[in-house]
């Protein structure tokens, strides 16, 4: 197994306000496409192999619930989290050291779900 990660979604029910939450947040243009007659707004991903989106699809609903997933903003940590509130999301955790592993925060985004951030600075 190259990656323990290949793919993940992020459900959303309003595509156009988690869009714009998203690229505000992470400062980069994500591109919207259609799979399987669903919209899907794909996150940047440099390697092959490794990456995802947010999908609107009526079988799957926005929850703070479920899996939790972390975003790579290396050495951007600090920039996405200021941006959060200004975006319509809310801080879940802020900035929190990890040991070796770097730091984390934890953001709610306008469709109620939970993501986290990570950052090894």
């Amino acid at each position: 197994m190259t990656n323990a990660l290949n793919w993940f979604e992020i459900p959303v029910s309003d595509m156009d306000r988690a869009h714009r939450f998203w690229q505000s947040v992470l400062a980069e243009d994500l591109k919207i496409e259609q799979f399987g007659g669903r919209p899907h707004a794909l996150f940047p991903s440099r390697e092959r192999g490794v990456g995802g989106a947010l999908v609107k699809d009526e079988q799957r609903k926005p929850t703070a619930d479920g899996s939790l997933i972390y975003l790579n903003v290396d050495g951007r940590l600090d920039a996405c989290v200021a941006r959060v509130a200004k975006a319509g999301g809310a801080i879940v955790l802020p900035r929190t050291g990890i040991g070796e592993h770097g730091f984390i925060a934890m953001v709610r985004d306008p469709e109620g779900n939970v993501v986290g951030l990570h950052s090894m600075t």
